[in-house]
């Protein structure tokens, strides 16, 4: 943490397509903290995942240094060690002939990436809702943004930050392709929490109404009862609250 740059970023999107969201935390080695945050009305979760990333390494041009970036997002990650090397050899196509999706974030985080050299960024994998305080933090901020609900952005000294930035994943390596690449599973609930009190909801409609419009809101979709409880402990209350 004291040699490198750290980087959480995250994307949200409300429908896939709908109202989107990005958040973005930087914690420089000289000890400062910088949280982005933006949102699109009409956007995807994979765009606002590239925005978030492009626009912390934007924001860090002129830093030089060594990066760690982390992302819950396999997305990113695979696209940007793997997959992009193949489409530019192809003229941006994918191995089919189609057009890739998203052809002009690739290309912009592409630019920023080799700018900073072979070795200049390591990418991270964050599993979501374990209670990795950055990787939570940044989910706050994007789903606020795509919300449009209020949220503070810290920018100053790191020994003024409320978020433990320090505490860092030990596993961060890309779980199995099968799982990775599968399709969005359904629903086991929704959560949300509006001025400290937590509840559940059988469907997205419940939920977003209690969100809808209130400062400081948080909320989740779990796809298993032990996501349920991953999420729950993540933000400080046990299934029993529920």
């Amino acid at each position: 943490m004291s040699q490198k740059i750290v980087v959480f970023t995250d994307g949200a999107s409300k429908g896939n397509p709908g109202p989107g969201g990005w958040g973005v935390i930087i914690a420089t080695p000289d000890g400062h903290v910088t949280e982005l945050g933006g949102g699109s009305p009409a956007t995807t979760n994979n765009k606002m995942e590239l925005t978030a990333v492009i626009q912390a390494l934007t924001r860090l041009r002129t830093v030089d240094g060594p990066m760690s970036i982390y992302t819950d997002s396999t997305y990113v990650i695979q696209g940007i060690r793997e997959w992009v090397h193949a489409w530019k050899r192809r003229d941006w196509k994918t191995a089919t002939g189609a057009d890739v999706m998203n052809r002009e974030l690739w290309e912009g985080l592409w630019n920023l990436t080799s700018a900073r050299g072979p070795r200049g960024i390591s990418w991270h994998y964050v599993r979501g809702h374990v209670g990795v305080p950055g990787n939570e933090r940044v989910d706050v901020i994007a789903d606020s943004f795509a919300m449009r609900t209020p949220v503070s952005l810290y920018d100053g000294p790191r020994d003024g930050y409320r978020i433990p930035i320090r505490d860092l994943p030990e596993d961060t390596n890309l779980p199995p392709r099968s799982q990775s690449s599968g399709t969005s599973k359904a629903a086991y609930s929704y959560l949300s929490v509006v001025d400290g009190q937590v509840m559940k909801h059988r469907t997205w409609a419940e939920c977003e109404q209690r969100v809808q419009g209130r400062s400081g809101a948080r909320f989740k979709k779990a796809t298993s009862e032990v996501e349920e409880e991953q999420i729950l402990r993540s933000w400080g209350f046990t299934p029993a609250d529920v």
